[in-house]
């Protein structure tokens, strides 16, 4: 059906563009507020104020988890973030339905997570080309080779590879180093999860990652802003390096 499409509350950043810029391997910040895997992380400190950190530590995206059940978040927070920075947002839930598309740009979304596993491969595409229509970014997360094909089927432009197995909450970084080789070489390729140091971003550069997606190392950690810089500049200089 055809939808009217409804004006942002703010004007769409490019998602795709800011994690993608060639010659640095992008870091986007994560702000949760809590995990199944690590419990409650952010209590006392202000959603606003870590965007604005992160902002000046040069990320190149944020990324705001909503779900409230298991990591108490909510869409009234990323609409509050997009207000105060100005770096792209990416929306993390868990979205299987077309109206949490609508949702999301309405509270300030320039992109939008969609786990593969979470829905049939007739869905996944359609959910894509909806947030494509609607102006907005699809980050399709992937964990196997299943969900790779899926993804590709349904025309994902951006690829997350999630390093966490969502049955056991394992953690192993060897999964970007086993799927990232199949991605088409055209689609913007994220790796998330389990990334907390310098070292594991110079392992993971071998793998032609565009971006990595860090969350809990950062929200743990008392120096915040200056992890967050000290990842950001990693990319830089391996491409010095290389060059």
């Amino acid at each position: 059906g055809t939808y009217q499409h409804p004006t942002p509350p703010f004007p769409l950043r490019n998602f795709k563009r800011a994690i993608s810029k060639p010659d640095t391997i992008h870091v986007i910040g994560e702000i949760k507020f809590a995990s199944p895997s690590a419990g409650p992380i952010l209590k006392p400190r202000n959603p606003v104020t870590i965007a604005k950190i992160y902002e000046q530590a040069g990320v190149s995206a944020i990324s705001v988890i909503t779900e409230k059940e298991f990591f108490h978040g909510s869409l009234a927070s990323l609409l509050h973030i997009k207000g105060q920075c100005s770096l792209p947002i990416l929306r993390k839930d868990f979205i299987f339905h077309e109206s949490q598309l609508l949702e999301s740009l309405n509270n300030g979304a320039d992109a939008v997570l969609l786990i593969a596993r979470l829905v049939s491969a007739r869905k996944l595409k359609d959910l894509i080309s909806l947030t494509q229509d609607l102006g907005m970014a699809a980050l399709v997360e992937i964990h196997d080779k299943r969900d790779l094909e899926k993804a590709m089927q349904g025309g994902a432009q951006i690829i997350g590879i999630n390093n966490r197995d969502l049955n056991s909450f394992e953690v192993d970084l060897a999964t970007t180093k086993r799927l990232a080789p199949k991605v088409r070489p055209e689609c913007v390729l994220v790796s998330e999860s389990g990334i907390s140091s310098e070292s594991d971003i110079v392992a993971l550069s071998r793998f032609r990652i565009n971006a990595v997606l860090v969350g809990t190392a950062l929200m743990k950690s008392p120096a915040i802003g200056d992890i967050a810089k000290r990842l950001s500049r990693v990319g830089l200089e391996i491409y010095k390096r290389v060059n």
